[in-house]
């Protein structure tokens, strides 16, 4: 299952009471050094927020792998220094179902599709407002960037949050709150588990 949505919309929290393993999609950024980060217009550095900040082609690899096989290699990332620290093996443990998450996961939505891999993708929405502060409090609390920079996306974030639910539901992801979100992720974990013990 892919669970995406806006940055501070709570998909690190919701992904943790799942009860499914978690690949973290946030851990296959770019470094810092990457010729080929975007840059935003105003010249205030790299555009973390673009798609193109990502490796979706690693990512994707790493979704393959643990359906294919249930364990993959993933790296460990440091936002705070905008680089990779290290690599973890990610291993299901024989759960027929688990949630890759990240703000970039709708954009290999028709790619899991294509594959079949998909079961259900879902994005995660709320107030811009509250969203804004969840943001802003986790981001000071971990230090992943110094505290203006964080000011000044945070609020450009806000002004488009709604634009950027919208281009995230256009991928293919479900817009919902945390209530339906938990509700689809049930659903969709009963009917892998009945499909497991009918394999079995």
């Amino acid at each position: 299952m892919l669970l995406t949505g806006p940055s501070g919309s709570g998909k690190s929290s919701l992904a943790a009471c799942s009860g499914l393993p978690v690949l973290t999609l946030d851990d296959f950024y770019k470094e810092g050094t990457d010729p080929t980060l975007p840059q935003l217009p105003d010249g205030g550095g790299a555009d973390w927020d673009s798609p193109l900040s990502w490796d979706a082609e690693a990512a994707v690899a790493a979704i393959e792998a643990l359906c294919r096989t249930g364990r993959a290699d993933v790296p460990v990332y440091d936002i705070a220094t905008s680089a990779r620290v290290g690599a973890s093996a990610l291993a299901l443990g024989g759960a027929p179902l688990f949630l890759a998450e990240g703000v970039f996961a709708a954009d290999v939505i028709a790619r899991c599709r294509a594959a079949g891999l998909l079961a259900d993708a879902l994005c995660l929405r709320g107030r811009p407002a509250t969203t804004f502060r969840r943001r802003l409090a986790r981001d000071l609390r971990e230090g992943r960037k110094p505290a203006p920079y964080l000011l000044r996306r945070g609020l450009r974030l806000m002004r488009s949050e709604r634009s950027i639910v919208a281009r995230l539901t256009a991928l293919g992801a479900h817009p919902c709150a945390k209530p339906e979100a938990l509700a689809r992720i049930a659903a969709a974990r009963a009917v892998d588990e009945v499909g497991a013990a009918a394999r079995s």
